[in-house]
């Protein structure tokens, strides 16, 4: 089998979930080109053909869903998990106002695009440098992901709106944020022996978490200890083992919404990858 490009990102809840794969403690067989970068270069590079299992925002995956499958484990989505839009004052307008987002395929600016009023501006800036900007007055909010979501009062800045809870509000569904997307001309075999491999790194997460902690923290960078615990236990769930029903059911809700909203082509019928036997 040849060497696999696979993408995913260096925040905690990524590096638990691939610390069993990319150390061969599962699927030793599979030989990994491992390339780790933030979110929205992630979604640039699977939709340029740059790797071959990536994980991505749904948002994106609904742009790439024609020549990619989405597997069923190793995701993150369920509830209260949301992005959050900060302000300097929580009771700031958003209509006129400049808010800083973090990349335009991410699925953050995907439910922003669904919620906020006509004038609000974008200006996309990499994720971890929303906060700085927003406190400092560069820009007048911020759309907020991954450890921001914990670290925002540190900054001085309030929440204005938790778009996860609003997404629940009106779509009755669980909030989909990214998955781990395959290259659909792969080998079915391969396919099928990838998706079992994420899965059985989740599972071997799950049973050890303390085996992959030096791995988080070495790509954690100066994120606090307990920061790193939440991050983990906020976007790694019993969805990231199996989404289920009803993470499937929130994917193809949120992607036929935004092909509604000519935000996406209509995404295929067929978007997940069958979840290999045990």
């Amino acid at each position: 089998m040849d060497r696999l490009r696979l993408g995913f990102s260096p925040c905690p809840n990524d590096a638990f979930v691939f610390h069993a794969l990319v150390h061969g403690l599962v699927a030793p067989t599979l030989d990994w080109e491992v390339h780790l970068e933030d979110v929205e270069t992630l979604n640039g590079m699977a939709e340029n053909g740059e790797l071959d299992v990536a994980k991505v925002s749904y948002h994106a995956f609904g742009r790439i869903a024609p020549a990619w499958w989405m597997l069923g484990a190793g995701g993150a989505l369920g509830r209260g998990v949301g992005p959050l839009v900060v302000a300097r004052d929580a009771h700031a307008p958003l209509d006129g106002a400049t808010v800083a987002t973090p990349g335009g395929r991410t699925t953050a600016n995907l439910l922003f695009d669904l919620y906020a009023p006509p004038g609000a501006r974008r200006v996309e800036m990499r994720y971890d440098r929303i906060l700085a900007a927003v406190a400092d007055g560069e820009v007048d909010a911020g759309l907020i992901i991954h450890e921001s979501r914990f670290t925002y009062p540190d900054h001085g800045l309030e929440r204005v709106v938790d778009l996860g809870a609003w997404w629940e509000g009106v779509s009755g569904t669980l909030i989909p944020l990214g998955g781990i997307a395959i290259r659909r001309d792969l080998p079915d075999a391969t396919i099928d022996a990838v998706a079992r491999a994420v899965r059985d790194s989740v599972a071997a997460a799950f049973a050890d978490p303390d085996a992959s902690a030096a791995y988080v923290a070495e790509h954690a960078q100066e994120m606090a200890p307990d920061v790193r615990r939440r991050h983990v236990e906020t976007y790694v769930t019993e969805h990231s083992l199996d989404v289920g029903d009803d993470g499937r059911a929130a994917v193809r809700t949120l992607l036929d919404r935004a092909a509604d909203r000519g935000r996406i082509a209509p995404p295929p019928e067929a978007l997940f990858w069958p979840t290999p036997t045990p």
